[in-house]
């Protein structure tokens, strides 16, 4: 593997995206473009690709928020709001030719650091195909939820999502 780039998110990295994305997810968590396109419009620093060469081989979307709810899969996000206070990180997918190079490390890594920046001290969000365990070694707990919100949560992201949190400071 040539050596990675990690860059914000272009408009023209949507069609490897959506490839990284089937390639991980199958066509169970597959998003329409405009949805995802809204997340970097939303907080463009927040957004990353790693590129090997032209492909894309992994990305990171990640946004301010204003809720303590996860925001809607498959909608787009409304514009950017004076009381935002934390970031949520949307999604992150590394294709085969990514791994093994600590790749969603690094991107969550520069990711993190834009939105401490920009004054975010909280970050949350939902796990899901077993991918707890990857968040749980970078700080995330499980958040306070009752079950009424878990089984919600549940019935948009699947059986096993579950809603992580940790503090940014």
């Amino acid at each position: 593997m040539s050596d990675l780039i990690i860059r914000p998110v272009a408009d023209t990295d949507l069609p490897g995206i959506l490839a990284v994305q089937r390639a991980c997810y199958g066509d169970g968590f597959l998003e329409p473009g405009d949805a995802l396109a809204s997340r970097w419009a939303r907080s463009p620093a927040m957004c990353l690709v790693a590129l090997d060469g032209a492909a894309v081989v992994g990305y990171l979307l990640s946004h301010a928020w204003h809720a303590w709810a996860p925001p809607k899969l498959h909608v787009p996000l409304p514009a950017a709001d004076a009381a935002d206070v934390l970031w949520f990180v949307h999604d992150m997918a590394i294709a085969p030719a990514g791994r093994g190079q600590c790749l969603g490390e690094r991107l969550y890594a520069t990711a993190c650091t834009s939105a401490q920046a920009q004054g975010l001290r909280q970050s949350r969000l939902v796990a899901v195909q077993g991918a707890d365990a990857f968040w749980r070694r970078l700080g995330y707990q499980s958040a306070d939820i009752d079950s009424t919100q878990l089984a919600a949560l549940r019935t948009i992201y699947g059986d096993d999502a579950e809603l992580m949190e940790r503090p940014l400071s």
